[in-house]
């Protein structure tokens, strides 16, 4: 069951056309403004297309439970309305549902002890800091199983421990089917190994191996000398 997109065009993205088999992973890196997050809602249908496809399903034409199996997008900030509602309400939400698969192995203690905010179920959402914020949202997407879930910044304002914990997750754990990543972290996206798409003015300028990207001679092309590879990680020439 793979996701294509074909010759997509917008007023901030050009002809993008690629294809990502179930099971795989994808970093998607550019500048700011580029159409990463236009792209992330064109691929899971919040933005209708006919160009996208997930195996014989347009994900803008499905609704409810079928589309939350097939794709799941995990904005950069969680927007809660009620201002009531607690971590752990948030959370099973999903599973009111029915979004989480059946028999699912893993639980909301389980997804907040993974993250270390178990201590944070009966808090108001929105009393949560940006940072736990972040992890909330997270916690949601090992719960939800979609096929595809694409992440949107989800290193955004976390301190190096949770980091550490969101990488380990992103990198090792089997309850996530396919990721796509949407980060300007370059570090991780080296660290993860997966394959990159990098945008450039609103088309796709490389799509490739992660080998292949973080050669210093194309970062070097890419970012024009103002990031490189030094002992095994990626850094800004500061």
């Amino acid at each position: 069951m793979p996701i294509n997109i074909t010759d997509y065009t917008n007023n901030i993205l050009k002809n993008i056309s690629f294809s990502l088999e179930y099971g795989e992973d994808l970093i998607i890196l550019g500048a700011n403004g580029v159409g990463k997050t236009t792209l992330a809602k064109v691929l899971c249908g919040i933005f209708p297309s006919e160009a996208v496809r997930i195996d014989s399903i347009t994900p803008s034409k499905v609704y409810g439970e079928t589309r939350a199996r097939l794709i799941n997008y995990i904005p950069a900030k969680l927007d809660v309305f009620d201002e009531f509602i607690t971590v752990r309400e948030f959370l099973e939400l999903g599973l009111i549902r029915g979004v989480a698969r059946e028999q699912h192995p893993t639980t909301v203690d389980d997804v907040l002890q993974m993250l270390s905010i178990k201590h944070l179920a009966d808090k108001a959402c929105k009393l949560l800091s940006s940072g736990e914020s972040q992890l909330l949202l997270i916690a949601s997407a090992l719960l939800h199983d979609a096929k595809y879930t694409i992440f949107d910044e989800p290193t955004a304002n976390l301190d190096p421990k949770k980091m550490q914990i969101l990488f380990n997750i992103l990198k090792y754990d089997t309850l996530l089917q396919s990721k796509l990543i949407i980060t300007h972290n370059l570090d991780l996206a080296y660290k993860l190994g997966f394959n990159i798409l990098f945008l450039e003015d609103g088309s796709i300028k490389f799509h490739g191996s992660n080998a292949d990207f973080f050669k210093q001679t194309h970062l070097d092309t890419i970012y024009d000398g103002s990031v490189e590879k030094y002992q095994n990680n990626i850094v800004v020439k500061l």
